[in-house]
């Protein structure tokens, strides 16, 4: 506070300090002692004034001082976190490019990453959709396949079995889209359970069987010849004369010898009514040919089940019909069996179509169309 002024303070202040010039001094008239003593208080207040103002300065210079000092340490402090703000907004913006490198890295893999699994879902798809295209060409394969069997033999046996298998081979596969061929699988199995058509493996054994008796009928014109010739190859324990066991064979042999010659003797003459003429005036040697006739109408109604020919089948067992009744001897047993297998076959045979599978078919074209 004791210190004196620097140069810098106002030039207002340094004037009021300095003293008045002596030659105002001494133009002062000394005789005046009153007007002196006012003039000294008002230096005094002056010079109070002036140091007031001179202290007021002194302060205002020092508070000016510490706000600058303040000022620049805020300064240098704000520089340097200046410094440090654009340090760190550097950093920052490196670490946004490297983030940004590393994003767009990132982005790329990602985009091959979902370009990989496109690929690898189109080709699950694609195997897929070949291992269900595969399943259904199978099916519509054996299905078809089954379907000439079925026409060949007659039988629904081989489509019953095969729409079986496709069922069981759609339920391994376990795949929605096949659902609706599953159902219409189903509902043409269903129908084929419930279908009734000619046994052909049956009708077949007939006729087979039937031809193997043709040689065996007995013919209307050898019924006289029959009777004698049974009476001859009878066995010994049949006839009356072998009853007794203590009859000698010779004796025996006379017997049947006797019996023979009786029938035969009363055969000579024989008294009936002929409906069949011609029957009864067949020659020995055509006998082979009636007999070789009908062996060929049986044969020929064979095929005809076999072509699935109905119409003519059934032509060719009743032109076997007729030709049995007309030239075979009805009361033989032979004959009768014969006629009633003809009779059964002629029943048994239906010209019914076998069911189609138009739903399972068209279910089929439409899996592997896709749809």
């Amino acid at each position: 506070m004791s210190s004196a002024p620097s140069n810098d303070l106002p030039q207002s202040i340094a004037s009021a300090v300095v003293p008045p010039p002596a030659a105002e001094t001494a133009a002062i008239p000394a005789a005046a002692p009153v007007r002196h003593t006012g003039m000294g208080l008002a230096n005094l207040l002056l010079g109070a004034v002036a140091a007031a103002a001179l202290t007021s300065s002194v302060l205002l210079w020092q508070k000016l001082s510490g706000i600058q000092e303040q000022l620049a340490r805020q300064s240098a402090d704000s520089g340097t976190l200046a410094i440090e703000a654009r340090t760190i907004a550097r950093q920052a913006e490196d670490q946004v490019r490297e983030t940004a490198a590393r994003l767009s890295v990132a982005e790329a893999r990602v985009s091959e990453v979902a370009l990989q699994r496109s690929q690898l879902e189109e080709l699950m798809q694609s195997l897929s959709r070949s291992r269900d295209e595969n399943l259904v060409v199978d099916i519509e394969s054996a299905i078809r396949l089954a379907q000439q069997q079925a026409q060949l033999t007659g039988s629904l046996e081989p489509l019953v079995a095969t729409l079986k298998t496709a069922n069981q081979r759609i339920d391994r596969a376990a795949q929605p889209r096949l659902a609706p061929l599953q159902r219409a699988i189903a509902r043409d199995l269903d129908r084929l359970t419930r279908a009734t058509v000619t046994d052909t493996a049956g009708l077949l054994g007939r006729l087979d069987e039937l031809v193997r008796q043709v040689d065996e009928l007995p013919v209307l014109n050898a019924v006289a010849q029959a009777a004698a010739t049974r009476r001859l190859s009878a066995p010994a324990s049949g006839s009356p004369a072998a009853e007794p066991s203590n009859t000698p064979w010779w004796q025996a042999t006379l017997q049947r010898s006797w019996e023979v010659v009786r029938d035969e003797a009363r055969g000579l003459v024989r008294v009936s009514r002929i409906d069949q003429p011609e029957a009864i005036l067949l020659a020995p040697e055509q006998t082979f040919f009636l007999r070789e006739n009908l062996k060929l109408k049986l044969l020929n109604a064979r095929l005809g089940v076999l072509a699935r020919q109905f119409d003519s089948a059934r032509a060719d067992l009743a032109a076997a019909t007729l030709a049995l009744n007309k030239y075979f001897d009805p009361t033989s047993r032979r004959t009768q069996n014969a006629a009633t297998m003809l009779q059964q076959a002629q029943q048994h045979m239906k010209g019914a179509e076998l069911p189609r599978l138009d739903e399972t078919l068209s279910a089929l074209a439409t899996a592997a169309a896709g749809r």
